[in-house]
């Protein structure tokens, strides 16, 4: 389990980087110039703090993952880790649009791979808690 938590580590740390191109991926200075001033600096810097989380996240994993399999306060973190990753897994199921993927090759294989990335998250870190 400790080998499965360091690996997720580096991905994580890795999924937290990615957070840095979306602006200019997703073209976010024409798709947000509609929105008023708040609201388009409420996207930018909430997605600033969801890539430092996640790679906070990936950090510990990949630097305390013996800590985390094997003591009583690392047990209730992989809980609390499992939870959150299984709120998102389903927010990727029922919370995005299908019409953002169906029919679409690319972005059918990123949900999919992304949806099995959450359940494996979700399961680890369950894993991880009953140890």
């Amino acid at each position: 389990m400790e080998m499965h938590i360091k690996g997720i580590g580096f991905l994580l740390i890795a999924l937290g980087l990615m957070h840095v191109i979306f602006p200019k991926y997703f073209d976010w200075k024409k798709d947000l110039a509609s929105l008023s001033l708040i609201n388009r600096q409420m996207m930018i810097i909430h997605t600033f703090f969801i890539g430092l989380v996640v790679i906070l996240m990936g950090l510990l994993c990949a630097n305390a993952s013996q800590d985390l399999v094997s003591t009583d306060l690392g047990k209730k973190l992989c809980l609390g880790l499992s939870f959150f990753w299984f709120a998102r897994l389903l927010i990727q199921i029922f919370g995005y649009s299908s019409k953002l993927w169906k029919g679409k090759l690319f972005e059918t294989i990123v949900h999919i791979i992304f949806t099995l990335f959450w359940i494996y998250l979700t399961v680890v870190f369950y894993l991880g808690y009953i140890g």
